[in-house]
């Protein structure tokens, strides 16, 4: 959710009845204060911040989210024995994204008090493995003993409802909300996602950093950069610097890094970020009790 969960987002979905999630992957240790205090102060329940363990300014953002007392913290892209103790030691729950069973047991001695199963759907980076949440989440709530979030390919209450079936105890849902109001993507971003159809997403970069991207001119240019072989060198100065930034928060479709995952095939309408909520668990709900 780089470039487009903020505080407007993550109070919205707390407010709404979910746990709300700061992206700070994308900000630098005074910007996500800045986001933490206005999201304390737009919501008086639990809302958490994802950190990216991989992050430059690590020390700041963990000292930062200690500091204003944060209770819910995500780790990804990462090892989370680096800090999870130290984030425990400050009575804050820690969640770890995984792709993998190895790196669910990883998280599991950790110390984690819950991992997320990320599946290959999912937008972003992504695991290398490729494997399907509907592979990934029972393979991993069979192999650990702590609570499962599924994610990956999850926008309605129908797949809510057939992740839980599959051994998920909640889900974490992405996608869906960058296309939200309050998503602090730019407009022209939200807009290109309704409008992309099934197969209009790809997993590259592979030999760097694996991410689902929308199929545009830069996707273009990896792919053929790739196709004939291309060295992590070349890629990475291809990537060059804030190319998220220029695709998602500056709305430069044909250059940027268009970040998302395939279920926003499915999704046809930019909304409040309480009503896709209310439509989720509305849905999630009257599935299950025709199964009954």
């Amino acid at each position: 959710m780089v470039w487009c969960s903020g505080w407007k987002l993550a109070s919205a979905v707390s407010n709404a009845g979910g746990l709300g999630l700061i992206g700070s992957g994308s900000m630098h240790p005074e910007t996500l204060e800045e986001h933490i205090v206005k999201c304390q102060k737009a919501t008086q329940k639990p809302f958490g911040v994802n950190i990216p363990l991989l992050y430059p300014e690590i020390e700041k953002v963990i000292d930062v989210v200690i500091r204003n007392h944060v209770k819910i913290v995500f780790t990804s892209a990462g090892n989370p024995k680096t800090w999870t103790a130290k984030l425990k030691e400050n009575d804050i729950k820690v969640v770890h994204v995984v792709s993998s069973v190895k790196f669910a047991l990883k998280s599991q001695e950790a110390g984690v008090d819950a991992v997320v199963a990320e599946g290959f759907e999912a937008g972003g980076h992504n695991g290398r493995e490729e494997t399907t949440s509907f592979c990934l989440i029972p393979a991993v709530s069979d192999a650990v003993d702590i609570p499962v979030i599924a994610a990956g390919g999850i926008g309605s209450g129908k797949a809510m409802l057939a992740a839980m079936v599959l051994g998920a105890d909640g889900v974490q849902i992405g996608t869906r909300f960058a296309a939200s109001q309050e998503s602090s993507a730019h407009e022209k971003f939200k807009n290109k996602i309704v409008e992309i159809n099934e197969g209009d997403t790809e997993l590259v970069l592979k030999k760097l950093a694996p991410v689902r991207l929308i199929k545009n001119d830069f996707y273009l240019k990896v792919k053929e950069a790739e196709m004939r072989g291309a060295e992590k060198e070349e890629l990475s100065l291809l990537l060059g610097k804030g190319r998220s930034k220029k695709g998602m928060f500056n709305g430069e479709l044909d250059e940027g890094e268009l970040e998302i995952g395939q279920v926003s095939a499915m999704i046809h309408e930019v909304k409040p970020a309480a009503d896709i909520l209310r439509e989720i668990w509305t849905e999630y709900n009257d599935v299950k009790k025709s199964l009954c």
